[in-house]
């Protein structure tokens, strides 16, 4: 289950009313500085603009690939550890404007987390410390720890348990 706050709107549907729920000025600014971020190629300023501009937690030695799409309208309520990689065209969301309401809610990302390409990271879920999520897949509900997650909407493919039962992962061979 998502941890999302609840808002219930009249008359049109909630995208209608979007600035009556954050200031226009707010999702302009932090359009400019997501569009701007999504090109540029040095990692550390790009965490640097998110923490900065955006009032983003984000760890250090955290890689966002190109193209990744933050929250435009709610940014500060993501939350991203350290040394994490977020693929190439992943889009992280901590809002969601449905017809009759718009939920709210916090993305928080553990340590050492790899998601893959493409991947949409539905609003109130938590992924747990080294966890690794399939491109191509949408989070709609909390990862645990060190678990391989994919699909749409995910499933486990392989939790962390099994991974140390088994002598650890295809890093702990190999070094």
């Amino acid at each position: 289950m998502r941890r999302t706050e609840r808002f219930p709107v009249e008359g049109s549907n909630s995208l209608w009313q979007v600035y009556r729920t954050v200031s226009f000025w707010k999702v302009l600014r932090n359009a400019l500085v997501i569009h701007i971020a999504r090109y540029t190629p040095f990692l550390g300023l790009k965490n640097w603009m998110y923490r900065t501009f955006l009032g983003m937690e984000v760890g250090e030695k955290t890689a966002f690939g190109m193209m990744a799409m933050i929250d435009v309208m709610f940014p500060e309520r993501i939350r991203v550890g350290r040394d994490c990689i977020i693929g190439y065209n992943t889009t992280l969301l901590a809002h969601e404007y449905l017809i009759d309401e718009y939920r709210l809610g916090d993305v928080v990302i553990g340590d050492q987390v790899m998601i893959g390409a493409n991947t949409t990271v539905l609003p109130g879920v938590v992924i747990g410390d080294r966890a690794v999520v399939g491109a191509g897949s949408v989070v709609n509900r909390d990862v645990p720890p060190g678990a391989f997650v994919a699909g749409n909407p995910i499933r486990v493919i392989r939790r962390g348990e099994e991974k140390r039962e088994r002598g650890g992962g295809e890093r702990e061979r190999n070094t």
